[in-house]
């Protein structure tokens, strides 16, 4: 069960779930030549400049996991990612992306502030909120993809719950914040 439990863990990292997410949006709604810009500039000026930086933080010994379990660790995580988000705010406007991509990308760095600030009190799971975020994202986009999405993201749930890396809490909040970002990114 701590198999599977890990695994599902993996798959729910914000990372992950975003860019397979994305990827969905960008594939069934824009053709190559105006969804593959947009999919790269987000992968090469936002989410690998994040998974660099979480490598190298786990490696530097900065925080403990790539993860960022750890509270307080996030206090340094935050400062990179709420820019690292920007810039692909500022991407897709340049790149002259539909508007709902942009929407999309300005409710992520809303969601990462509301985040930043609410980690002064509490820790709660980044990997819930993208995974509902993006779930109720892909039920705009189709059925079939937000179901799918939608199972996932109560498994990534059970998962942190299980591995005991938030409480029920940290997992409410997350889960919240989450449905609230993707409902605004998707039907306002």
């Amino acid at each position: 069960m701590t198999t599977l439990a890990r695994l599902l863990s993996w798959i729910g990292h914000p990372l992950v779930f975003v860019l397979a997410s994305v990827a969905v949006v960008v594939g069934t709604q824009l053709g190559p030549r105006t969804g593959l810009p947009i999919l790269f500039a987000l992968l090469l000026g936002t989410l690998l400049p994040t998974a660099i930086l979480l490598l190298s933080g786990v490696r530097s010994g900065r925080w403990s996991d790539a993860d960022v379990s750890v509270r307080k660790e996030r206090q340094r995580f935050f400062p990179w990612a709420v820019p690292f988000s920007l810039a692909g705010v500022i991407a897709m406007w340049w790149l002259q992306a539909p508007s709902y991509i942009i929407r999309g990308g300005m409710v992520t760095l809303g969601l990462f502030l509301v985040s930043w600030l609410a980690n002064f009190r509490l820790k709660l799971s980044l990997h819930a909120l993208f995974a509902f975020y993006c779930a109720i994202i892909l039920l705009r986009i189709g059925l079939i993809w937000g179901a799918i999405a939608l199972v996932l993201a109560v498994l990534v749930a059970w998962s942190r719950l299980f591995l005991r890396r938030h409480t029920r809490i940290e997992l409410i909040v997350g889960i919240v914040l989450g449905l609230m970002g993707g409902f605004v990114a998707a039907w306002w």
